[in-house]
């Protein structure tokens, strides 16, 4: 996927969740935040910045840009909420991604509501299976280990949940987690700050749910789906 027009700037604050101030050659503007996670360890003052310049489109947009990456230690972190499903699409569409136990894919239909959640995608391949396909975005960095999630997420465990059901009912399921960076080693669950997800996410892969991990090309202006991620569960 590609931004139509960044810049760069210098993180400042974030007076709550969905605003930052940031600096832009010299001037200080208020940015919107397009992750309402945490990110405690990415928005320090200070912190180099990747902004969405929207000048010209506006529309109804109040402000004029989208803070969508922190640089860490030198590596680019993209922390556009939005990104993980649009790169997904792209790679499932263009069949770079391919979903173990399926055959090539003929439908691909993201935002599909099965029981009471809505699921990233569903899918059907040419042999008529039928699966559903939930996606994390990892922003999280440790020690070269992403770990999800940053904050509690109830609406993360009630997803394994529905895809455990699903898997019991005779759908593949998949949960795929996008690092949104390069330089990673593994994936891990973050136990430390969410025992509960960790507990689910085993109980998902031995009910028969499978897990992926992908790391992500952040350029410039734009993120790409990349390399497989080992999983460590413990």
């Amino acid at each position: 996927m590609k931004y139509l027009k960044i810049c760069n700037g210098t993180f400042i604050d974030r007076p709550n969740r969905f605003i930052a101030r940031v600096e832009i050659q010299g001037n200080e503007e208020k940015a919107h935040v397009k992750n309402t996670g945490r990110l405690k360890e990415l928005l320090v003052p200070g912190a180099s910045v990747i902004l969405e310049d929207f000048q010209g489109r506006m529309g109804t947009r109040k402000m004029r840009y989208s803070l969508i990456g922190v640089e860490k230690n030198g590596i680019p972190i993209n922390i556009d909420s939005q990104a993980p499903n649009l790169v997904v699409k792209e790679a499932l569409t263009a069949r770079t991604l391919k979903l173990p136990q399926m055959e090539m894919l003929t439908l691909i239909k993201g935002e599909k509501v099965y029981g009471d959640s809505r699921l990233d995608f569903y899918v059907e391949d040419e042999s008529g299976k039928k699966g559903f396909l939930e996606v994390k975005g990892v922003t999280l960095e440790d020690e070269g280990i992403a770990r999800f999630p940053d904050a509690p997420t109830l609406r993360g465990i009630k997803h394994m949940e529905e895809l455990i059901r699903a898997k019991r009912e005779g759908y593949a399921a998949y949960i795929l987690f996008v690092i949104q960076m390069k330089g990673i080693t593994c994936f891990m669950p973050n136990v430390q700050t969410h025992p509960q997800f960790g507990e689910t996410l085993r109980k998902a892969e031995k009910e028969g749910v499978q897990l992926m991990a992908r790391d992500c090309i952040v350029s410039g202006d734009g993120l790409l789906l990349d390399a497989p991620v080992p999983i460590r569960l413990k």
